[in-house]
């Protein structure tokens, strides 16, 4: 039996049923059913517009974003789906902080709902860098159904990665 490695840290009961949706193949129509609404953010200047509505809507004080992209190589190299860094560079005698925020591109063609909560995810990175409860209900707050989001996409990229 092959570990279903975006869902290791879930119970046994809950990865059997995901295994027998697979075998079933019913999967990806059980997802496709729930999130049919594909997005229309297909580029980069589109998602840094997406990216920046949602974080004018929800962290107006933030610090601003000085690129969003979507990232071909991010999944394979980084093992993350999103990435948020800071980067500072030297401009004249004082150090200058740059925010970028990286969106793996298999979500360019998966559905809107999963864009939203992986660009939730790293606009929490902002103001929360671990994964504690202060980011958790940052994320809740601009994604009300952020855990149940996050748990189906980590279905849909079980499906991915079964090959169907």
């Amino acid at each position: 039996m092959e570990p279903l490695k975006y869902l290791a840290g879930y119970p046994p009961h809950v990865q059997e049923r995901v295994r027998e949706l697979i075998e079933q193949d019913r999967l990806g129509a059980m997802l496709a059913d729930k999130y049919a609404q594909a997005h229309a953010v297909r580029s980069d200047g589109q998602l840094y517009e997406y990216v920046q509505a949602l974080k004018d809507r929800h962290m107006r004080k933030a610090v601003p974003l000085g690129k969003v992209v979507y990232d071909s190589k991010l999944q394979v190299m980084k093992h993350a789906l999103g990435t948020h860094t800071a980067i500072s560079r030297v401009h004249g005698g004082k150090l200058k902080a740059s925010r970028e925020i990286r969106i793996a591109t298999v979500f360019r063609d998966a559905p809107a709902e999963f864009l939203k909560m992986i660009v939730v995810h790293e606009l929490a990175h902002m103001k929360e860098t671990d994964h504690n409860k202060a980011f958790y209900q940052l994320c809740t707050h601009m994604e009300p159904d952020y855990h149940q989001l996050e748990f189906d996409l980590r279905l849909f990229l079980t499906h991915l990665d079964a090959g169907r």
